[in-house]
C-alpha cells in the first residue's frame, strides 16, 4: 500500500526541469511549494505549465502551494563582503537608514522601519536562525544599539526575531496582495500565509481571493499566533507548523510540545495539518539522512500529520530524487509500525451534515468490518476531508471530475486522488465505474469489500447522502 503521509517538495534551481518533476512525482511528491522568497510571481504560469505536463503524463493529480513572503524583518547588505564576523562582547548598531550595502562590523542596515519604536532596552534579538544573539543597550531614532552576547558569521538579508515575539508586524504585506492576485489568476490549490498573528490576516488573504477555490494554509511562526491559535485554525483551511522562526521566537526547547498541540488541534478543527522546517537538512549536501532526521520525520508521521514539506532540500539540494525516495520510504515504515497504535476516535464529536454523518459511518464501518478499501465520489473534497480526520489504516480513493478538487486531495493524509473523465448518474453503472477503476490501479481484487459513498444528485456540493458496501466481482449489472 502507498504511503498515507503527503510529501510536499519546494520547487527551486534543482528542479526545474520536467524530467525531475516527473521523477519527484514517481517518487511520491504530492504537492509542489512554490516559495515566493525566493522566486518571481512572473515565473509561476511557466512553472505550473510544467506541472500539468507532468502530472498528465503520470495520470497522477498533484498539487500546488504558493507561499507569500510575508513580512519578515532582515538585516541588509555588506557591499561586497559575503559575510562579517561579530564578537562576543562587542557593540553592534542596527540602523533602519542606513543603504542598501553599508553594512560593516560595526553596523548594517535594517527592512523594517518601525523596529526601533516597538523595542526596550534589554529586549534580545536573534539573528541567524538564532545563532547570533544581540542585546539592546540603547535606541536613538533610526539606530538601535546592541551589544553581541553570543557571536559568530553574519550573512546579507539575514532574519531578525525578537525573543519571546509582541512585534506588531502585518501578516500580509502590499506585495503578498499583489503576489496573491496575480497567482488566483492561475491555477493554483493552496497558498501559504506567512508570519500570521490573528484570524484577520487569513480573512484578509480571503478577500484578494475572492469566490476563488483556494485552500488557505496558516504558517505558524510567531508567538502571538500561539495566543489566537483557535481562531486562525477555524478561519484557515490548514496549518503549517514552521518550525525555524517560530523555534527562535518561544525557545527550540518549547518546539515539540507546541508541535504536538498544534497538529492535535487542527485535527480537531478538521483542518488539514503540515511539518516544515530542516526535515532532511543534511540531505542537501549528502544521500542519506542523519538517524535524528530519520526520527524527526517518523515522530511527525505517528502524531498524524497529513503531510512534512521540504525546503532547500528538493529546491537547491545535490541530491532532489534521493530526499524524495528516503522520506517515502521513512513515511510507509512508520505508518507499518504506527498501525497496531491506531485507534478510531472522536466518537463524542456530533455530526451536523448529511455529508459528514456519512463520512464519518463510512471508516466506522471499515474499522468494524472486513473492508479493502473506501471509494467516496466527491464534488468539493469535504467527505474525504472528514474522513481523513480520523485515524484509520483503511485507504480512501477519492475520485472526482472536478480539477481543481482532484488536485486539493492530493493534501489528505491517507486519500488517494482519482481523476474522472466523466461519472456515471446511474447509481449501479456508478458503483461498476467506481470498481473498476480501482482494480485498474491494483487497489482490490475479486472477493474483496468496498464501501462507497455517493449523493443521489452526483455532482452537487454537499450532496452526499447514500453509504454502500459491495463485493468486487458481485455487483448488480445494469
Amino acid at each position: 500500500m502507498r504511503k498515507r503521509t503527503k510529501i510536499i517538495a519546494t520547487l527551486g534551481p534543482a528542479t526545474s526541469s520536467t524530467k525531475i518533476i516527473c521523477n519527484l512525482i514517481k517518487e511520491g511528491t504530492d504537492v509542489f511549494r512554490i516559495n515566493l522568497s525566493h522566486s518571481n510571481v512572473k515565473d509561476i504560469k511557466d512553472i505550473l505549465s510544467v506541472l500539468k505536463d507532468a502530472s498528465l503524463k503520470l495520470k497522477r493529480p498533484v498539487a500546488t502551494l504558493i507561499d507569500l513572503q510575508g513580512q519578515k524583518i532582515r538585516i541588509k547588505g555588506f557591499g561586497k563582503k559575503e559575510y562579517i564576523i561579530l564578537k562576543t562582547k562587542s557593540e553592534f548598531i542596527l540602523d533602519t537608514n542606513l543603504g542598501d550595502d553599508k553594512g560593516t562590523e560595526k553596523s548594517v542596515g535594517l527592512t523594517y522601519k518601525e523596529l526601533p519604536t516597538q523595542l526596550d532596552i534589554g529586549d534580545e534579538l536573534l539573528l541567524s536562525d538564532a545563532l547570533i544573539k544581540l542585546e539592546v543597550i540603547n535606541i536613538q531614532k533610526s539606530k538601535i544599539y546592541t551589544k553581541v552576547v553570543r557571536g559568530g558569521k553574519l550573512k546579507p538579508h539575514q532574519g531578525v526575531n525578537k525573543k519571546g515575539g509582541g512585534l506588531s508586524l502585518k501578516g500580509i504585506t502590499e506585495k503578498d496582495k499583489k503576489d496573491l492576485a496575480y497567482a488566483a489568476k492561475l491555477d493554483i490549490d493552496y497558498v501559504a500565509v506567512s508570519f500570521v498573528k490573528d484570524a484577520d490576516d487569513i480573512k484578509a488573504v480571503k478577500k484578494v481571493i475572492g469566490k476563488k477555490q483556494i485552500g488557505v494554509i496558516a504558517k505558524i511562526e510567531r508567538s502571538e499566533a500561539l495566543e489566537n491559535i483557535d481562531e486562525i485554525a477555524k478561519a484557515s483551511d490548514g496549518l503549517l507548523v514552521a518550525r525555524g522562526d517560530l523555534g527562535v521566537e518561544i525557545g527550540i526547547e518549547q518546539l515539540p510540545a507546541v508541535q504536538d498541540m498544534l497538529i492535535r488541534k487542527a485535527i480537531s478543527f478538521d483542518k488539514i495539518v503540515i511539518v516544515a522546517t530542516q526535515m532532511m537538512e543534511s540531505m542537501i549536501n549528502n544521500r542519506v539522512p542523519t538517524r535524528a532526521e530519520v526520527f524527526d520525520v517518523a515522530n511527525a508521521v505517528t502524531s498524524g500529520v497529513d503531510a512534512v514539506m521540504l525546503s532547500a532540500e528538493t529546491a537547491i539540494g545535490n541530491y532532489p530524487i534521493d530526499v524524495i525516495q528516503e522520506v517515502s520510504r521513512i513515511c510507509e515504515v512508520a505508518e507499518q509500525t504506527n498501525r497496531k497504535n491506531l485507534k478510531i476516535t472522536r466518537k463524542d464529536k456530533s455530526f451536523v451534515k448529511v455529508d459528514q454523518t456519512i463520512a464519518m459511518a463510512a471508516v466506522y464501518c471499515s474499522d468494524k468490518s472486513n473492508i479493502r478499501a473506501i471509494a467516496t465520489l466527491t464534488e468539493t473534497g469535504s467527505t474525504p476531508l472528514w474522513m481523513s480526520r480520523i485515524e484509520s489504516t483503511i485507504p480512501i480513493y477519492a475520485m472526482t471530475k472536478n480539477d481543481r478538487t482532484s488536485r486539493r486531495i492530493c493534501l489528505l493524509k491517507g486519500v488517494y486522488s482519482i481523476k474522472l473523465d466523466d461519472i456515471e448518474y446511474v447509481h449501479a453503472k456508478a458503483n461498476k465505474q467506481v470498481i473498476d477503476l480501482m482494480l485498474e490501479k491494483g487497489a482490490v481484487k475479486k472477493g474483496d469489500y468496498v464501501i462507497i459513498t455517493k449523493g443521489d444528485l452526483m455532482g452537487t456540493s454537499g450532496g452526499t447522502n447514500a453509504l454502500k458496501i459491495v463485493e468486487v466481482g458481485n455487483l448488480i449489472e445494469v
